[in-house]
């Protein structure tokens, strides 16, 4: 544990750490409440009273993160110096539908990725790249159809359309076939195309790494 680590572990306190073990996976499945509601208000084409329901289960399962985040707060023993070293937690308050990407530290600390610690890291960096991507993408897609859907001039009009658009957007490839005209939808398709930017430049840098370990690898098995 590094010096950073302790006075974290000294900001947040045992009681704090208590409360984020028991609320960890009930969070985790509000997120996962909260993006299957969304999607289906969003694709499906529901009557008043599913519709009704539908805006509860999302109401309150957004609601729960930041109460959560008030609580953790409270219980910390340094609440400043604490909020301000954790600014992640914050985000999944304003964003809660990436709190899925916490189920991939499933994946990343299976013994798949149980390796050497260098290439166990990278292993793990390129399963919540991979995650990170298709979940920010499925979201962007999601947003940017019912930020377009009723604007006049809009070309993005079905879910398979959005996906496309999200798709090329993240990848930087940009073709043009669609594209967002309302000033929300602009934004969206802003931060997607920086997140598709950050995403490709950390994938290129793990994949370089990996390529000269390797060959550092194999010229000191010839010598």
């Amino acid at each position: 544990m590094t010096a950073t680590d302790i006075h974290r572990d000294t900001w947040g306190g045992p009681r704090q750490a208590r409360w984020q073990r028991a609320v960890d996976w009930p969070l985790t499945i509000a997120a996962i409440v909260f993006l299957v509601a969304y999607s289906v208000t969003v694709i499906a084409d529901v009557d008043v009273g599913t519709a009704g329901i539908l805006r509860v289960l999302i109401l309150v399962s957004w609601a729960v993160f930041p109460v959560s985040y008030i609580v953790e707060i409270i219980l910390a023993r340094r609440p400043w110096q604490w909020a301000l070293h954790h600014p992640v937690n914050l985000v999944f308050v304003l964003l809660p539908l990436l709190r899925p990407l916490r189920l991939l530290r499933v994946v990343a600390h299976s013994n798949v990725f149980q390796h050497s610690a260098g290439t166990a890291f990278r292993a793990r960096v390129l399963v919540y790249l991979a995650g990170a991507a298709i979940l920010v993408t499925y979201i962007a897609a999601l947003a940017v159809l019912e930020a377009e859907r009723g604007t006049p001039g809009a070309n993005i009009t079905s879910f398979g359309d959005s996906l496309w658009w999200a798709a090329v957007t993240i990848t930087t490839v940009g073709y043009g076939d669609f594209t967002p005209v309302s000033l929300r939808g602009r934004f969206i398709a802003t931060a997607l195309m920086l997140g598709g930017v950050a995403v490709l430049g950390v994938l290129t840098a793990t994949l370089s790494s990996w390529i000269v370990q390797r060959v550092s690898e194999l010229e000191e098995r010839r010598e």
